[in-house]
């Protein structure tokens, strides 16, 4: 009886060594959680057995029991790098024919660059609950769920039709000497810069030169010529290419034109669509102080190209694009499970609900009993490994036990044998 009971020691101590071998090859695995394993002893007795000499009849393995504690959270600087506080798992959905829904701790997600998914390192995308564009969940539950899912663009294309712009032209400013050509800086006094879009949304610069006129001009020194280009092509009003006047009264005020400037339709060297263009200069002023431009804006847009990602703490990622758009996506949908340590492991860091488990509760970070989540933060293992390493040994030291007592009921049976 003792060789069986002896047997049973060393293959519980061989089932912790196994168990304790698979967490350090797991020290560095993100959102790995470690497995311990727990025995209990075997007795056989009856009722009418005296329980002051029932003798013992070895250990089995009760059970390879995961440990939910939280591992080390380390700083990744990725938006798209998540990580829990406390209960919950991310919610995935596995590729491939057979697709299933699979929980994790890892957090570690990038994007796809085919299907523009967010996904993790075995390209299972992410799930998250459809939101609003004010961030609110328009549908829960496991139907409910999405991929999270990255556009590359946001928006349509708008032609600028009205450029509003308002400087401070100098009053001490020195009329140049020379005839206006754009290629000369010394034949005008200033000039602006004005980025606006062609249908198509091409960026196009609208530049605009300002000359001091003379005391001996139609307008007078109180008077300022203004040429304007798109790229090469100079634009004119009613047919002319003569420069539009702005004339001032002694308290440097804009008298003329009374109204926004309406160029003529152009064609943009895109090839988009002739467009016109209302040219606002009401603000415009002559004071004796430096040139400034006091205001601009444009009524077009270009369409816009993902320029990043945020995740807030409760788990609604937001996309931010070039053209200043930016559009929630979704919420990130967190499970929970009345029985963690019941959860079926599947490998590469995830887990799938067992009856020991439960089914999963579905819900979002902050609720009650998902954590909180953090972005640009990763979970790491959740492996000591000091303690695996003294526990290696025990468990060393317990088989040794064990091989030893097999040994010496071996010998008590040789001298059994042995008698004569």
């Amino acid at each position: 009886m003792s060789f069986y009971t002896s047997l049973s020691g060393l293959q519980a101590s061989q089932s912790e060594m196994s168990t304790i071998s698979h967490n350090l090859a797991n020290v560095s695995t993100n959102g790995f959680k470690k497995s311990r394993t727990d025995f209990a002893d075997v007795i056989a007795s009856s009722v009418s057995a005296d329980p002051t000499k029932v003798v013992g009849s070895g250990t089995v393995v009760k059970a390879n029991r995961q440990l939910f504690t939280e591992g080390n959270l380390k700083s990744t600087g990725s938006s798209l790098d998540l990580a829990i506080s406390g209960d919950g798992f991310f919610t995935v959905k596995t590729n491939g024919i057979n697709a299933s829904t699979a929980y994790t701790r890892n957090g570690s997600f990038q994007v796809d660059p085919v299907s523009h998914y967010v996904v993790d390192a075995q390209g299972s995308a992410l799930q998250v609950y459809p939101v609003d564009a004010q961030g609110n969940v328009t549908a829960t539950g496991p139907d409910g769920l999405t991929n999270l899912t990255l556009p590359e663009t946001s928006g349509v294309p708008v032609a600028t039709s009205k450029v509003a712009l308002d400087v401070n032209l100098s009053a001490n400013a020195t009329p140049p000497g020379t005839a206006f050509d754009r290629t000369n800086a010394s034949s005008y006094n200033n000039s602006t810069a004005t980025t606006i879009y062609d249908a198509s949304g091409n960026a196009m610069t609208l530049t605009n030169y300002y000359v001091r006129n003379s005391a001996t001009s139609p307008g007078g020194a109180n008077s300022w010529s203004v040429y304007s280009y798109v790229g090469n092509q100079q634009l004119s009003v009613g047919g002319s290419t003569n420069p539009v006047q702005l004339a001032f009264n002694a308290a440097g005020t804009m008298t003329a034109p009374a109204a926004p400037v309406s160029y003529d339709a152009f064609t943009s060297a895109g090839g988009a669509a002739a467009q016109a263009l209302s040219f606002d200069l009401s603000g415009t002023t002559q004071a004796a102080s430096a040139f400034k431009v006091e205001a601009r804006s444009q009524d077009g847009k270009s369409v816009g190209q993902l320029a990043g990602v945020t995740v807030d703490e409760s788990g609604v990622v937001t996309a931010n694009f070039s053209n200043g758009d930016t559009r929630a996506l979704g919420k990130v949908a967190l499970a929970s499970f009345a029985n963690p340590s019941g959860l079926r492991q599947m490998g590469n860091s995830y887990w799938s609900a067992s009856g020991i488990s439960g089914s999963a509760t579905l819900g979002s970070a902050n609720d009650n009993g998902y954590g909180s989540l953090m972005s640009g933060t990763v979970e790491g293992s959740n492996v000591d490994i000091t303690e695996e390493l003294v526990a290696l040994i025990a468990a060393q030291r317990n088989f040794q036990a064990n091989a030893k007592a097999l040994d010496t009921a071996s010998q008590i049976s040789e001298t059994i044998f042995n008698i004569r």
